[in-house]
């Protein structure tokens, strides 16, 4: 019962000091969590930069660190994979990308709802997230990111990797 409370608690103070999610023109944020997908999980880095009341543009960057070995046979190829798994190249990936930023426009200013367009190493995508802030220097993000137009053949047991849907969930810094 004691622990029930507790986090009651903490929630409602949570909610109750919550600060603004994304100010504007000159904010930045830093999103660091889980990259969670099929085949593998990994890491997330992201920074944006907010350009005007309703825009940021900014980074996001994945590496890969747990993953599926490959066995057999990848599309009818002759080659023989044993253990096989992903190079550097498979397993990270950087982007550019731009949000449209719509905690004024939901009227919510502690909730930051972030559709958005990102052009990365591997192919072309979208992106939904949200970010919501206790104080204001930290807060938790969850985002779900997508492929719209993939770079190169599909010729390789690990060309998937950078190119599905992905979710990720962390922390998000004010600075």
């Amino acid at each position: 019962m004691k622990k029930i409370i507790t986090l009651v608690f903490l929630v409602t103070f949570g909610f109750v000091n919550a600060q603004e999610a994304f100010k504007g023109k000159g904010d930045i944020k830093v999103n660091v969590g889980a990259n969670l997908q099929d085949g593998g999980s990994g890491i997330q880095g992201s920074v944006d930069f907010g350009l005007g009341e309703n825009f940021s543009f900014g980074f996001v960057a994945n590496y890969i660190l747990g993953f599926d070995n490959f066995n057999g046979y990848y599309h009818g190829s002759s080659d023989l994979y044993h253990d096989a798994e992903p190079d550097f190249s498979d397993r990270f990936d950087a982007k550019a990308r731009i949000n449209a930023n719509l905690s004024s426009v939901i009227g919510v200013k502690e909730l930051d709802v972030y559709p958005g367009l990102s052009l990365g190493l591997h192919n072309f995508g979208g992106h939904v997230g949200g970010r919501y802030f206790f104080t204001d220097g930290f807060g938790v993000f969850t985002e779900i990111g997508f492929p719209i137009a993939k770079y190169g053949s599909n010729n390789d047991p690990f060309y998937h990797l950078n190119n599905q849907a992905t979710f990720s969930l962390g922390a998000s810094f004010n600075l």
